[in-house]
């Protein structure tokens, strides 16, 4: 969906300026509800100076105003032929400073969990070169004694529809090279919803199991039975009566 530029600063212009819904102002600026609830609260973008899409002519005023007349309306943000294709990604992602040192790690865990991942995609999905990937991939990195698969998603550096859309791109590729895949494989190559509605995998019988079968060999003593009365008081005598005998 297309958004508005300065999304949070237009929201927070809607939000002081109109009375739309937290919802309408979500759904036009590209926000989550609760969000825009923050910024009428004052806890989210605080400091942060109204954009008025109207002035810089991204909203019509009759939009504005069909929306506080109908709360189910959504905002219909105007045609800017200069905007378009101006959120398509260019380059390699940019990653902050402060995950950089994350990527290796990141890269471990697409190499060894998603192994059908081109080269590409892995940098695509991480914002690293191919240089480092196979580095990696052939364990010669000067660090990969250190380095600790860990989920990307879970680090920030991609998010989870970005992963799965590479998965499912991967998995459409070995279909078209007739590459006949492995159960594992298969495994890996679905989205996380289908992941997570499969069988669970069958277990390795533990080295315990059995076990509760087992019977004693002959060399192996039985513990003897006192059960009755008799046997009961008729225990060995230890060293200390053989003392007091003498």
């Amino acid at each position: 969906m297309d958004k508005p530029l300065m999304a949070k600063a237009t929201a927070v212009w809607l939000v002081d300026n109109t009375t739309l819904s937290f919802s309408q102002i979500a759904a036009f600026c590209g926000m989550h509800e609760l969000e825009v609830q923050g910024i009428a609260d004052g806890d989210v973008a605080a400091g942060v100076k109204g954009f008025d899409p109207i002035a810089n002519n991204q909203l019509d005023p009759v939009e504005i105003e069909r929306g506080q007349k109908d709360p189910a309306y959504r905002l219909k943000l105007k045609f800017n032929a200069a905007a378009v294709g101006e959120e398509k990604r260019r380059g390699p992602r940019y990653t902050p400073l402060s995950k950089r040192q994350d990527r290796p790690a990141a890269i471990l865990w697409l190499v060894k969990f998603h192994p059908e991942l081109s080269d590409g995609q892995v940098g695509k999905l991480v914002g690293t070169t191919k240089p480092t990937i196979q580095s990696i991939r052939e364990r010669t990195h000067w660090n990969i004694a250190n380095i600790q698969p860990i989920d990307p998603v879970a680090l920030g550096l991609c998010r989870q529809s970005e992963l799965d859309m590479a998965v499912q791109q991967a998995a459409r590729r070995k279909a078209a090279e007739g590459t006949v895949m492995t159960d594992d494989e298969r495994r890996k190559l679905v989205s996380t919803e289908q992941s997570l509605g499969m069988a669970p995998e069958p277990k390795i019988p533990s080295a315990i199991a059995g076990l509760e079968n087992f019977t004693l060999g002959e060399k192996e003593e039985r513990p003897q039975d006192y059960s009755d009365a008799d046997s009961f008081f008729n225990l060995p005598h230890g060293d200390d009566d053989e003392d007091d005998e003498d």
